[in-house]
């Protein structure tokens, strides 16, 4: 069993920038794949981009393409996303998850543990 929790969320003005970082406890979080998701009030979940567990096969989501980037730092046991030149349809609660694939998955039903999530608001 592992617990994520999901930081560095916050609000921001338009074009700003965020970057949030996805931890796990019970586990090293570098045994997992992990996939960011975003929800906003009303709306489905939705994919945000996933990294493999050795940070080779990476995707984002094509409409967020050239504005979110995901790493990870296995040594820090930590997988970030970075987001840039935000606007205010990236309002959303961001949450983490963990696969034990060793793919990246952009399918919600393959990942085995979610975290919380952290709100992102941002404001035009």
């Amino acid at each position: 069993q592992v617990q994520l929790v999901e930081t560095g969320g916050g609000s921001v003005q338009a074009g700003g920038s965020l970057r949030l970082s996805c931890t796990a406890s019970g586990r090293s979080l570098s045994t997992y794949a992990v996939g960011w998701f975003r929800q906003a009030p009303r709306k489905e979940r939705e994919f945000v981009g996933s990294i493999s567990k050795s940070g080779d096969i990476r995707y984002i989501e094509d409409s967020l393409r050239g504005r979110f980037i995901i790493a990870r730092d296995n040594d820090k046991d930590t997988v970030y996303l970075q987001m840039s030149s935000l606007q205010s349809e990236d309002t959303a609660n961001y949450i983490c998850a963990a696969s034990r694939r060793a793919i990246a998955p952009t399918e919600p039903d393959l990942y085995n543990f979610w975290g919380p999530g952290t709100q992102v608001t941002v404001s035009s």
